[in-house]
């Protein structure tokens, strides 16, 4: 079989891989939280864009579908990890960590490049994730770590050790949990079956117009939660309708 390595799409794919290595070198060579946010904001520009070219050039091949998630797990799994590990050291704690139990609990962060990796490999084998997704998007947990980091950089947040270990936590349980959480892939531009999503992007143009560079984790923890709503009230109404059908019965 004939594998052809240089494409655009595996040019944007690489793209997004390196600004995922830039990204953990800001953070952990340089400790520079601001410039880890922008380059892996340009990762998930690349990311998008990588899919956009293979369908519009018709050049979407297997090795193509394999390097999006070896650079998304550098860039949306490694790189936030890399963040979380550098605000570590600066964070402060209620409790005082200190000894191995400090060196326990910042290398714990790195869970979520763990975790990011498992989301990756069962999205490429579960065929159900085509208008859905199941588990929190990678490039939506590695947003959320690093405008932490660019905040916590700037001096609009304080998040103490004890958070960061809950944000890992939750992350690394999101990326994986059964939650089916929607696209916003359009079906057309119509109104009708695109309602849930115009109007979350209309919220997120008021958080983003209120809160600018701080909307991000509010954009994002709305997403999980919305996402969570919905896949509950689904499931309870499928559960209804199931113990309607077997009454009848």
């Amino acid at each position: 079989m004939k594998i052809k390595l240089i494409t655009i799409p595996n040019l944007l794919t690489l793209s997004n891989l390196m600004c995922g290595c830039l990204a953990v070198e800001a953070a952990l060579v340089r400790s520079d939280l601001g410039a880890a946010f922008w380059l892996i904001v340009a990762a998930a520009v690349f990311d998008f864009f990588d899919g956009f070219a293979a369908r519009l050039l018709r050049r979407t091949s297997p090795i193509g579908v394999e390097l999006d998630s070896l650079a998304d797990d550098i860039s949306f799994g490694l790189a936030p990890a890399a963040v979380l590990f550098t605000l570590w050291a600066d964070a402060p704690s209620a409790f005082g960590w200190s000894g191995g139990a400090d060196v326990l609990g910042r290398y714990a962060l790195f869970a979520v490049a763990a975790f990011s990796a498992l989301r990756l490999a069962r999205f490429n084998v579960d065929t159900s994730q085509q208008t859905e997704f199941m588990g929190l998007p990678v490039p939506a947990s590695a947003l959320f770590c690093a405008s932490l980091g660019m905040l916590a950089a700037a001096g609009k947040l304080v998040v103490c050790k004890e958070a960061l270990l809950l944000t890992a936590a939750a992350l690394s349980w999101l990326l994986v949990s059964p939650i089916r959480m929607f696209t916003l892939k359009f079906h057309g531009f119509g109104w009708r079956g695109n309602e849930l999503r115009y109007l979350f992007l209309a919220a997120c143009a008021v958080a983003v117009a209120l809160l600018r560079l701080g909307a991000v984790p509010v954009v994002v923890v709305s997403y999980a939660v919305v996402s969570a709503v919905r896949w509950l009230a689904m499931r309870k109404r499928r559960e209804g309708g199931a113990d309607a059908e077997r009454r009848i019965f």
